[in-house]
């Protein structure tokens, strides 16, 4: 929690809050007063319209989410997108953001990478996955404890045994823990040890196809010359 962000909470008028139940602890925790106001994925789609009326008329707003950056598989980007088409400034503060320190952790390529988040649950699951067996990025997913020994089987069958990959669990939190290792291995580690709390997927790319060298004269290769004349 950086010194600004305690400054901006404190200053604004409305907290927009994703749970203010947990939001309440951290601003009674710095002693902040400022009023809240749910904003959730369950009624951002209703509420985005209204709050950017308030911003037009001169209220001043910060949005929070439970964990993480806002936006980032998290309730923001409606409101931040409705905000740029009327032109009302947004401002954004560093903070935390979980795939960033887990992706460095995982030891895998992290100069370029694809952040896929959270998977369909179900429908499109299985053409996405498809999609993504010949990525060559580095590829990073969200999921959640009760799912992750299934994704993890999934990847196994879709992306290979031996790909290369990397779990890490409540990062920077007290029982902060990640496990590398192939898919293969992966697995076998989780189904004996049931997961909890927030997870990050790191997944290694496809390894470029090395197109094989011809050699044009194989079809002459044993043969003897035919005698001229």
């Amino acid at each position: 929690m950086t010194p600004r962000a305690i400054e901006v909470l404190n200053t604004v008028d409305i907290v927009l809050a994703e749970d203010t139940r947990t939001s309440g602890v951290l601003l009674k925790h710095f002693g902040i007063s400022t009023p809240m106001r749910s904003h959730h994925k369950f009624n951002e789609h209703e509420a985005v319209a209204a709050v950017a009326d308030q911003l037009e008329g001169g209220a001043v707003m910060a949005l929070i989410s439970d964990a993480g950056t806002p936006g980032i598989s998290d309730p923001g980007f409606l409101l931040s997108r409705e905000c740029r088409r009327r032109g009302i400034e947004v401002e954004t503060l560093p903070g935390a953001t979980a795939f960033v320190p887990a992706l460095v952790n995982s030891g895998l390529p992290c100069d370029r990478f694809v952040f896929e988040g959270f998977l369909p649950p179900k429908k499109g699951r299985a053409t996405r996955l498809e999609e993504l067996k010949s990525q060559q990025l580095t590829m990073v997913f969200y999921e959640s404890p009760m799912r992750l020994l299934k994704t993890l089987q999934q990847f196994a069958e879709v992306f290979g045994d031996e790909r290369e990959a990397s779990v890490v669990r409540e990062i920077s939190k007290l029982h902060n823990t990640t496990h590398n290792g192939t898919l293969g291995e992966l697995v076998e580690y989780f189904t004996a040890n049931a997961p909890r709390g927030e997870i990050v997927i790191i997944v290694a790319g496809c390894p470029p196809v090395t197109a094989a060298r011809v050699d044009k004269y194989a079809a002459f290769k044993g043969k003897k010359a035919l005698p001229e004349g």
